[in-house]
């Protein structure tokens, strides 16, 4: 059966696979092969700079060509590959042979003991991912989340003068604006980016398990620590850690999945605020011709794009968790499971794409209901007493928090005229009840 959106498994390679196909290009196998590919030649490249003696005589004017094989990658070369691996039974030892194959096609066989040498295939391995996933960070995932940063900044200006009725514990509080509410999203997602772009994309290389073994017994003299170093950060851009055991630590990687982690949770967050206020009809929904609501109630515009972004970074939050929690963690000098895992690294990448792209949409469908943020503030003149009591206080009144509470926390609705008449029964002079008299939902909304 070949593979359609209809057929496939997983939501992200079926009804979403249009909206993180870019991800395929990271994350799918055919980019893993490619990667590695890359890593391989580049690797090969490195040890006839070093020179090796025994390739002093290659000619350089051929890296252009070897570097093709990777730059140029295709899927029937990944076909190739796969054909390789149904008979070595093990992925990097069969990109080995894939580019040992090239090297006699370009009449190089006399070199082509010298690719993959002194490696294990976690050398192949801890290299390819760590730059796939800089990758696509960089190309991919922060675009994605700059735009709906751009977005929000943009709605808190639109919005900076719009009073609010705000709610701690549900209840009516402290008025508050709606561009300011926005902006605290803003902030909260900028203060992370800052954490995530710190976070080193590191890479092991170094052998069997980690000590150049291979490489020091074959040639001794040379500085393979320094030329490991140099390889990883100056050929491949990542951090080479060092020591290591026969794989990467993973813990910059978990810490940069923590903080991909910590971003979602935000925009969970801004996903539930936004959906309640759509609900409290602070905003309506543009409709777009042809959309149902619901099968059964022809009315309904549901806030349905907050509702999948929120589930789709739920599901992306679990499985960063997990990479997160386990990868760091391997038997003595290695074992498996960071292997299988790793396989789904583009899973949560693609998840949270998703949900990326649900709330830069539902953010573009809001309409603001000016008039209902007005009723609401128009309907809890309660919300002054905090204002009063504090002029209160600064004239030295007595007991002025005890008795706006006496007025205000009542069941009895609390209107502009029962505040008016309250103050007019006051012991202060006729400026300081002026004062108190300008004081409404709307215009006492802090800095």
């Amino acid at each position: 059966m070949q593979l359609t959106p209809l057929n496939a498994i997983s939501p992200i390679d079926g009804r979403y696979r249009n909206k993180v196909e870019a991800l395929s290009g990271y994350f799918s196998e055919e980019a893993l092969i490619r990667y590695r590919v890359l890593v391989e030649i580049e690797y090969f490249i490195a040890l006839c700079e070093l020179p090796l003696p025994q390739l002093k005589s290659f000619d350089q004017n051929n890296f252009g060509t070897l570097r093709g094989i990777y730059e140029d990658f295709s899927s029937e070369d990944a076909e190739a590959v796969k054909e390789i691996e149904k008979v070595t039974n093990h992925d990097v030892k069969a990109v080995e042979y894939f580019i040992k194959k090239k090297f006699d096609t370009l009449g190089l066989e006399k070199y082509k003991e010298f690719i993959h040498f002194g490696l294990t295939s976690q050398d192949i391995n801890n290299t390819s991912i760590p730059l796939s996933i800089k990758e696509a960070v960089n190309a991919v995932y922060l675009p994605s989340l700059i735009e709906v940063v751009q977005k929000l900044r943009e709605l808190s200006i639109d919005w900076k003068d719009i009073a609010m009725l705000a709610r701690t514990h549900g209840q009516p509080a402290s008025p508050t604006r709606l561009g300011k509410e926005i902006e605290v999203f803003v902030k909260r997602i900028e203060e992370q980016l800052k954490v995530l772009e710190i976070v080193p994309h590191a890479a092991k290389f170094g052998g069997a398990t980690g000590n150049y073994n291979a490489h020091k017994v074959a040639y001794p003299n040379t500085d393979w620590r320094k030329f490991g170093e140099d390889f990883v950060e100056d050929k491949l851009g990542l951090t080479h850690s060092f020591p290591t055991t026969q794989i990467e630590h993973y813990d910059h990687m978990a810490a940069l999945f923590d903080a991909m982690k910590r971003i979602n949770t935000i925009l969970i967050d801004l996903d539930r605020d936004i959906w309640t206020y759509i609900s409290m009809d602070y905003f309506k929904q543009k409709i777009k011709k042809g959309e149902v609501g619901s099968s059964a109630m022809p009315h309904k515009v549901n806030p349905i794009d907050f509702e999948n972004s929120e589930g789709n970074l739920g599901i992306a939050n679990a499985i960063f968790e997990h990479l997160s929690s386990k990868l760091p963690i391997s038997r003595m000098q290695r074992d498996l499971t960071d292997s299988t895992v790793l396989r789904n690294v583009g899973v949560p990448f693609g998840h949270t794409i998703i949900g990326l792209k649900a709330t830069l949409k539902g953010l573009s469908k809001l309409l603001l209901n000016k008039e209902k943020f007005e009723l609401d503030l128009d309907n809890n003149w309660a919300v002054v007493a905090e204002a009063i009591q504090t002029i209160l206080r600064r004239e030295a009144y007595p007991n002025p928090y005890e008795a706006l509470k006496g007025l205000t926390r009542t069941n009895t609705k609390i209107n502009q005229n029962s505040i008016a008449e309250f103050i007019d029964t006051l012991d202060v002079s006729e400026a300081i009840k002026e004062e108190l008299k300008q004081i409404t939902p709307s215009n006492y909304t802090g800095i």
